[in-house]
């Protein structure tokens, strides 16, 4: 461990000295961190030794952006902040992939990179590359650490910027001497737990919340879709309250699946598109007029649109809107909710047929498509695999999507039981975030099954971490819908170029995944039959070890959703 003069000095005098690495461990524990996800590297191995110290697990992982994705997935299973630890250079720019998953998904958790000394700062030393400057467009706060007496401060200021508004990732750079520099506990700023952060549950304008309370109660056909800020201010409940108060059909997307419970009568899953056309109020929660809702462009232009959300820029972006309230959404929902009293009936005997209209349609939508959700057919129809993983869901498993097309087409069919059993690559489309997810779950709540449902080329992208989670004893169940192709990606090609030139650079080889998760030590299985998919996945449950069940599915079966996007017209 490096050592300065001036610290030998100090340590002569008896007075207790610490280092920056253990300073980063305090910090931690104090913001309730009690795992890291890293990769190693010399910048940061003082921060593994205060980790020990301070009963703070250490999973190491064989790719940073694993354990960026992990940090992210932490959060999303507990609503604590996690935490990813990686080395300079190429082990922080690994991690970039991540870093930006959390940014575009809303994610509060903090990613602490390696860097060369200070003291040889600009002269070329080991991995140093401009790291802050990199992850400025992609964090909530990017900064250097100067001084080891401000590290533990630093971190403190790094996790409260996570949570400033709309959630989002943070990043901090501590050079390496900055890092291994032992100084006075007595001049090191060490914030108390809970002591420097206010909280960020706002309710809105409290007129604005009378005005909503009062459009709901006059309209005759309202709908309401909650997004993934559902989940991160934990409003779940409120949600559910919410529609069953106002009588207002509702939808989910991102990590607000899960939100009803399936017999609800106000959830609804596949007529979004037919109410977001006909309906007189629109309600958009927590989730932005990005690509997922055309741009705010499906949403009729004759409807009265309100939009709640935790960011004021979000508010209206892409699409004007009559009413926009920002805060907590889960707060602000309920303030709504209780603003409701002495409305009498809130309009619910005129939104009765509305709501039975909507029902029928849903009906309609799920009869047209149960002959492929049944389906005998050889190849597996990819609808036919997600019926059989929802059917064999329990009412605590998680459920982790992670690809392309085969994602797109379970997202129709899966219902998680609960709230926050959903995760998914999310706005940015990430592949590869379904093992970081399913590590940081399993770590996280170890006795809770989890499920991950993998394209064939997204879990090749971080699937060598399956052999971290053998070596953790983290048991999940993952399920590889194998069609050989980067399929969603081969529609638009076809589509564009025709079937000569449409399957240039999407065709994967036809790989066994099931030899790969028992090479590592896990359970494997080879399904080709759709009978043999349920018994498959009994078996991987009883295994109680990592288990990979290659799914072998029909590559010309493309999803809705992968048909309609826009970017292939």
């Amino acid at each position: 461990m490096t050592q300065t003069a001036g610290s030998a000095s100090q340590e002569a005098t008896g007075e207790e000295l610490i280092s920056g690495g253990h300073l980063v461990a305090k910090a931690l524990a104090a913001e309730g961190v009690d795992t890291i996800f890293t990769l190693c590297g010399g910048h940061i191995v003082d921060i593994y030794d205060g980790c020990l110290d301070e009963g703070i697990r250490i999973i190491d992982v064989r790719h940073e952006q694993v354990a960026a994705h992990a940090a992210d997935g932490y959060f999303r299973a507990t609503g604590k902040p996690g935490c990813a630890v990686v080395t300079a250079g190429p082990g922080t720019t690994n991690a970039v992939t991540g870093i930006a998953t959390a940014h575009r998904g809303e994610v509060p958790m903090l990613v602490i990179g390696g860097q060369g000394a200070l003291g040889q700062h600009r002269m070329g030393s080991l991995q140093d590359l401009p790291h802050v400057d990199m992850m400025r467009p992609i964090t909530k706060f990017a900064s250097t650490v100067p001084v080891t007496e401000r590290v533990a401060d630093m971190v403190s200021m790094a996790f409260r910027e996570s949570f400033a508004g709309r959630y989002g990732p943070s990043f901090l750079e501590i050079p390496r001497d900055v890092l291994d520099r032992r100084v006075p506990l007595s001049s090191a700023v060490i914030p108390e737990a809970g002591r420097y952060r206010a909280s960020v549950r706002s309710g809105g304008d409290p007129a604005d919340v009378e005005r909503l309370a009062q459009l709901i109660a006059s309209s005759e056909r309202p709908c309401v879709l909650f997004g993934s800020q559902l989940w991160s201010c934990r409003g779940a409940e409120a949600a559910v309250e919410f529609c069953n108060t106002f009588n207002v059909p509702g939808f989910v997307n991102g990590s607000a699946r899960g939100t009803f419970p399936l017999s609800d009568p106000h959830s609804f899953q596949l007529t979004r598109r037919y109410a977001f056309a006909n309906a007189d109020l629109i309600i958009i929660v927590g989730t932005p007029f990005d690509f997922r809702m055309g741009y705010g462009k499906r949403l009729s232009a004759a409807a009265t649109v309100v939009q709640i959300d935790m960011d004021y820029a979000t508010v209206g972006k892409n699409r004007d809107i009559s009413l926009g309230l920002v805060g907590d959404v889960g707060l602000i929902l309920e303030s709504v909710t209780q603003a409701a009293s002495g409305l009498g009936d809130l309009g619910s005997t005129e939104r009765k047929p509305w709501i039975e209209h909507l029902r029928s349609q849903e009906e309609r939508l799920v009869q047209e498509r149960l002959p492929k959700l049944l389906s005998d057919a050889e190849p597996i129809h990819p609808l036919r695999l997600a019926h059989e993983i929802n059917a064999f869901l329990e009412e605590d498993t998680l459920y982790i999507g992670d690809g392309g097309d085969v994602v797109t087409t379970a997202g129709g069919v899966i219902q998680p039981r609960r709230p926050g059993h959903w995760m998914d690559p999310g706005p940015l489309g990430t592949l590869g975030v379904g093992i970081g997810y399913a590590m940081a779950a399993k770590v996280a709540r170890p006795d809770q099954e989890v499920l991950c449902y993998f394209g064939d080329g997204t879990f090749s992208m971080t699937g060598w971490d399956f052999e971290t989670m053998v070596r953790f004893k983290l048991p999940f169940i993952g399920v590889i819908g194998n069609n050989s192709y980067m399929n969603q990606i081969r529609f638009g090609q076809i589509a564009k170029y025709g079937p000569e030139r449409g399957e240039v650079g999407n065709k994967l080889g036809d790989v066994y995944f099931s030899r790969f998760a028992e090479m590592l030590g896990g359970h494997g299985e080879e399904v080709r039959r759709p009978q043999d998919i349920r018994p498959a996945l009994e078996r991987a449950r009883e295994a109680n070890v990592p288990a990979l069940i290659n799914v072998w599915v029909d590559p010309d079966a493309f999803a809705p959703g992968t048909m309609n996007q826009t970017m292939y017209k």
